[in-house]
């Protein structure tokens, strides 16, 4: 092959080519000549390279083609443009898909609760098989309390932070298990059930509420959440209506992770009232009132914005561009 004459040949369709993907906006015409030009260059890119190795000429039409491909296919959407959507539509579509769910575990897990604080508490032959009696003792009266201040504030939010967060990552990462979540929930209700047992045991527990409730408003909604969450995930892997096992649990898998991600935010800001507000020698009310305020506002982010979003097509899902075509099917 002449080189120098292939390159004369083609030069005003190379130059065309490059003209073109470096024009801001086209029209149908211009890209369906980018697309025929395209394919002209990758041919004449492929002669080159078979006849004569790497050229000169073949480095530059390499640019053009690199250039022109990005065009064709779009350049990937800029990250500081995707934050306001995943906050204002993704996050919120997502939480609002799992708010019945969620309630339903709330329920379940105050009622655990509920009945192992009254249940043990009201026996005493339960409460001494919890450990000595003044172990229990010291508990109900210095250890429960203590236990919110014996640390630097900074640093005891943080602890509960992550801890609290990897619970809530669990939940919906391991949600297709179906037993991880309810196993996280039900540890977690008998748990809480138990303390509250000893400090009722003990006629504490009105404080037992007291350092529980600033905190533990956000931070136990945030938890139900995730187990919402990873049992919506479980349950697109069972019932996954008329899409394939895999198709069904790709899409509740990718809606549904962004969950962890926004949790993961609220059960920071549960962090710093535990760690900056709960033992805090304020008013309770004041206390219980942030914590209630801290609630308040993520309920109307995911019931009212979750809303919206959804009314507008969001299912918490990423877009078609990035998630893949569905399968489309009948009915």
């Amino acid at each position: 092959m002449d080189l120098d004459a292939l390159t004369s040949a083609r030069r005003e369709e190379w130059a065309r080519l490059d003209a073109l993907s470096r024009q801001r906006h086209l029209t149908g015409a211009e890209i369906d000549e980018l697309v025929e030009r395209y394919r002209a260059a990758s041919a004449d890119l492929a002669d080159l390279k078979t006849s004569a190795g790497r050229t000169t000429q073949g480095d530059y039409l390499s640019t053009v083609l690199a250039r022109a491909r990005l065009k064709l296919t779009g350049a990937p959407e800029n990250v500081m443009r995707q934050i306001p959507r995943f906050f204002v539509l993704q996050l919120p579509a997502a939480l609002y898909r799992v708010r019945w769910t969620t309630l339903v575990i709330a329920l379940a897990f105050i009622a655990t609760g509920a009945v192992v604080a009254f249940w043990v508490s009201g026996d005493p032959a339960l409460v001494a098989s919890l450990g000595p009696q003044l172990q229990l003792e010291l508990y109900a009266e210095e250890q429960f309390t203590d236990y919110y201040s014996e640390n630097p504030a900074a640093v005891f939010a943080g602890t509960v932070w992550t801890n609290n967060a990897w619970i809530a990552a669990q939940c919906v990462l391991f949600g297709i298990t179906g037993i991880w979540p309810l196993m996280v929930l039900v540890q977690n209700a008998v748990g809480v059930g138990t303390a509250a047992a000893i400090m009722l045991a003990f006629d504490r527990g009105d404080v037992f509420l007291l350092f529980i409730l600033p905190h533990g408003l956000l931070e136990l909604t945030a938890i139900f959440v995730a187990g919402a969450a990873g049992l919506h995930i479980f349950w697109a892997w069972v019932a996954p209506g008329r899409r394939s096992r895999g198709e069904a649990l790709a899409a509740a898998g990718r809606s549904l992770a962004t969950v962890a991600i926004g949790l993961v935010i609220a059960l920071a800001v549960s962090g710093l009232i535990e760690g900056f507000v709960t033992a805090q020698p304020w008013p309770w009310p004041i206390k219980i009132g942030i914590g209630a305020a801290a609630l308040a506002l993520f309920l109307v982010y995911m019931l009212v914005v979750g809303r919206r979003a959804v009314r507008l097509g969001e299912t918490g899902d990423l877009e078609e561009a990035d998630a893949g075509t569905p399968t489309l099917v009948a009915g």
